[in-house]
């Protein structure tokens, strides 16, 4: 089976605050998330909520994608998320108990 590749957003409770990350485990980079275990920004502003993710096979494709979005506006960032989830729902919650 060919290794999966993600490319999500975290958000703070309140929306204000953005996180674009890539990993190769999407459940327990989530994990980390929500219990605080990834230090620096994810901490201080408390990025729990997963409000997007993309998926891939290309390692490559996906660092590149990562650092496409970090580049982009707030604005275009916002109407990205809201493409897969307009309500900006904790899409976690779909993918497993947490």
């Amino acid at each position: 089976m060919a290794k999966q590749y993600y490319v999500y957003i975290m958000s703070s409770s309140n929306g204000n605050a953005l996180y674009i990350g890539v990993t190769n485990d999407l459940l327990r980079r989530v994990r980390e998330h929500k219990l605080g275990e990834i230090k620096g920004f994810t901490e201080k502003y408390k990025c729990k909520k997963l409000v997007y993710y993309d998926c891939g096979q290309d390692i490559n494709g996906a660092i590149s994608k990562e650092k496409q979005l970090k580049k982009w506006r707030r604005e275009k960032k916002l109407s990205l998320i809201r493409t897969i989830n307009p309500y900006f729902l904790d899409l976690s919650e779909k993918l497993v108990d947490f």
